[in-house]
């Protein structure tokens, strides 16, 4: 079950609401972590025991080191819990790749390969990993208090809006408001409004300019035409921007309708004008945690210059393979953590001086090529649509429809104009949470609009790829 489907937007969650409004304050955490547990259920029943087991665990080895005043303990427990999430991540994601790469060797060798049944990828398992590790990590630091009770830790990792794809909220973050919060009447309508926002994006945009990209993507990168293979490459550069970035915008506006305040995820990431701002502004929560859990613990960059470097590196490896077990997520996690290290040497500079435009232009140009990675299934397929892309030949083309155009146009349009004074105003307007009545009674109607447009887009096409399947 997914945000944008007729079950979720029509049964689960409005039966989910009423429950939860009708609750006492008392009875509220208990009504939410029931539906989230019957939310991984419906999507992973085969997983559903690990995950309730992984979740005991962490809340009672983080009870035990929080109770232990001696350091050595502590550290123990710390170690333990690290252990137990790192290695579940570890065996359900990377196993196969790593199995995959030692046969590969094997073969190549005249070595008999080893058998092993591939293992089956948990829904949401790189989201809800880093949350359990944010717990047991700020307990320890003690940055914030352990929660008393077992269905408010339950609830924390397993809080359906953001469950499957994030935001990644840091416990820190959120501690507070796990057992005292409030849902205003502005924020059940802000939060309705953000939802159809981020469905809109989802639904008309992004899955629109999927269909294109899949089109370009199945061509044969030999004959295809390099006008078409821009076109396809750029299609799915908006794609992962209005999919990911609208399924964060459904997450905050669900959150935002049970009284949750999440982290912002995203922030007009192709306006960037070097490759360290596109990472300030793209998957916020996940540079957040990178950042917070892994950059400074490494020296970040107290140590050395050339320290820096190799923590930066280590980092975006890391994101790479976080984001999924294949040697082109490493590349292009290498990719952007060259570019980044190219930005402290000498292109922040280079790019203030090229002028605002011209800067954000290039960035876009490194981002794109970067996405030709993630995209591709292997390195080899990588290596042939880069060369497709730069072949300047005529082949074969994609078919691209007039409404594909028409959305080609907005995705532009609304990844572009925030760079502008005009944009940042409009973007304003849409997310203010506490508007005039005039500018009420428009959203209003433009929400319902977007809503039903998207809704009817839903049930009139069965196309709607869940990108969040490889993470």
């Amino acid at each position: 079950m997914v945000f944008s489907s007729i079950e979720f937007i029509f049964y689960f969650l409005p039966i989910v609401l009423v429950l939860y409004y009708l609750a006492p304050k008392v009875a509220k955490n208990i009504v939410l972590l029931l539906a989230s547990l019957f939310f991984y259920a419906w999507g992973a029943p085969d997983f559903f025991p690990i995950f309730i087991v992984s979740m005991i665990c962490n809340f009672l080895i983080t009870g035990k080191m929080n109770k232990t005043t001696e350091i050595r303990a502590r550290k123990g427990w710390l170690a333990l819990s690290l252990i137990l999430n790192v290695g579940l991540l570890a065996y359900f994601k990377y196993m196969n790749f790593f199995v995959d790469n030692v046969n590969a060797v094997l073969a190549f060798t005249n070595h008999a390969t080893l058998q092993f049944a591939r293992v089956a990828l948990p829904i949401g398992i790189s989201f809800f990993t880093f949350q359990s590790i944010s717990y047991t990590v700020d307990v320890y630091r003690k940055v914030s208090e352990p929660l008393k009770r077992w269905y408010d830790y339950m609830l924390y990792i397993s809080l359906f809006p953001q469950l499957i794809a994030g935001p990644i909220i840091r416990y820190n973050t959120i501690a507070e408001q796990l057992v005292n919060r409030t849902i205003p009447v502005e924020g059940r309508v802000a939060g309705f409004r953000r939802f159809a926002i981020g469905l809109g994006k989802k639904v008309l945009i992004a899955n629109t300019l999927a269909a294109l990209a899949d089109e370009v993507f199945a061509m044969d990168y030999l004959t295809i035409s390099s006008g078409s293979a821009w076109m396809g490459i750029l299609a799915y550069t908006f794609q992962i921007y209005f999919d990911f970035s609208g399924y964060s915008d459904m997450a905050i506006g669900i959150g935002q309708m049970l009284g949750f305040r999440f982290s912002e995820n995203f922030n007009a990431p192709y306006i960037s004008q070097s490759i360290s701002e596109f990472w300030r502004r793209w998957h916020i929560t996940l540079g957040g945690f990178m950042k917070e859990y892994l950059y400074i613990p490494l020296g970040g960059n107290r140590i050395s210059k050339g320290r820096t470097f190799f923590n930066l590196w280590i980092v975006f490896l890391i994101s790479g393979l976080w984001h999924g077990a294949s040697w082109t997520f490493v590349l292009w996690g290498v990719f952007h953590g060259t570019f980044l290290i190219l930005d402290r040497l000498f292109m922040v500079n280079f790019l203030k001086k090229i002028g605002k435009f011209p800067s954000i232009m290039l960035t876009f140009l490194i981002v794109v090529l970067g996405w030709v990675l993630f995209r591709a299934d292997t390195v080899g397929e990588a290596f042939s649509f880069y060369r497709a892309l730069f072949a300047f030949r005529t082949g074969a083309s994609a078919a691209i429809s007039s409404q594909c155009i028409l959305f080609f146009i907005l995705a532009i349009a609304f990844s572009f104009l925030p760079a502008l004074k005009i944009g940042d105003r409009w973007m304003e307007a849409c997310f203010d949470n506490n508007p005039s009545p005039t500018r009420t009674i428009v959203l209003f109607i433009v929400t319902i609009l977007l809503f039903f447009l998207s809704v009817g887009a839903l049930a009139t096409n069965d196309f709607n790829p869940f990108i969040y399947f490889r993470f």
